[in-house]
């Protein structure tokens, strides 16, 4: 009986964790079951899990995760990233200031309606709800085509649909006619868990960039503090979108608590990150 080695060479998949900037498209927004095995090819193991976007909060109000699944322009990798949005007004921790945003997604903060901004109050405006301002700076990036200067344009999801679970107005923008590429920032998430410290893959929530803004990063090293000094001297009507984002990125206080770098997107050498040797990094939210 003569030997005989053959057949379908086994699929690959890469699992390493990548850190940086990249450009990306949106490819789903919390996918079914189905829609995990035919546009993301994944076979869930846990498919209730995965697909349970509604919830409660620990102080009883109902919650919606929003999954928004991005694909790299070139190497076709996928990226998750999160958003959590809270049947809860948006209140600064001593309950001082409330968060309000307008029809085309911007949010603003104040003491009171009366003292808000002429450029934002021009527009029809309401109290926010928690992680509206992400969700809203996402969609401003990837609704590029857009003329968000335009008395006509608005953009506005129907809050009772989305606390319902109802994401069909987002799923309807993917490759729609306002629909554009957007540079997103992986990073590598640590926490401790069981007493081990776990690394994990994720995406940047608070801040998305035009594809434009790419080439920016690869000629300007803003990891160097001289530059990030010159840019916090910067008037803030001064500042370029894509400083701005750096600006929010490397704050102290709010800004991403997570690893990252500021080039583009590669793999991550655990050796580079000190955190991830002895103190875990635990998520937090800002509240201005």
């Amino acid at each position: 009986m003569s030997s005989e080695i053959g057949g379908k060479r086994r699929e690959q998949k890469d699992f390493s964790k990548k850190v940086g900037l990249f450009k990306a498209i949106v490819i789903a927004i919390n996918p079914s079951v189905e829609e995990y095995k035919e546009l993301l090819g994944i076979e869930l193991k846990d498919e209730s899990k995965a697909t349970e976007y509604l919830g409660t909060s620990s102080d009883g109000n109902s919650y919606l995760r929003v999954d928004a699944w991005l694909e790299e322009v070139n190497n076709k990798e996928r990226f998750k990233v999160t958003f959590f949005l809270e049947n809860k007004e948006r209140e600064n921790k001593d309950f001082t200031k409330k968060q309000y945003i307008n029809n085309v997604g911007s949010s603003c903060w104040s003491d009171d309606p009366n003292n808000l901004p002429d450029w934002f109050a021009t527009r029809d405006y309401r109290i926010a709800n928690v992680g509206e301002e992400d969700l809203y700076n996402f969609m401003r990036v990837w609704l590029g085509n857009l003329d968000y200067r335009s008395a006509e344009t608005t953009l506005e999801l129907d809050w009772k649909k989305l606390m319902k679970g109802n994401v069909k107005d987002l799923k309807d923008q993917i490759d729609g006619e306002w629909s554009t590429p957007i540079v997103a920032l992986a990073t590598v998430i640590i926490k401790e868990k069981d007493g081990e410290v776990k690394e994990y893959q994720g995406v940047y929530s608070r801040g998305f960039l035009p594809a434009y803004s790419l080439k920016n990063f690869r000629v300007i090293n803003y990891a160097d503090e001289n530059i990030l000094s010159g840019l916090k001297k910067k008037k803030s009507s001064d500042l370029k979108p894509y400083e701005r984002f750096v600006l929010n990125l490397t704050n102290s206080e709010y800004g991403c608590k997570d690893y990252y770098t500021l080039t583009d997107l590669k793999e991550y050498d655990p050796s580079q990150n000190l955190v991830a040797s002895n103190n875990p990094i635990s998520e937090s939210s800002s509240e201005y």
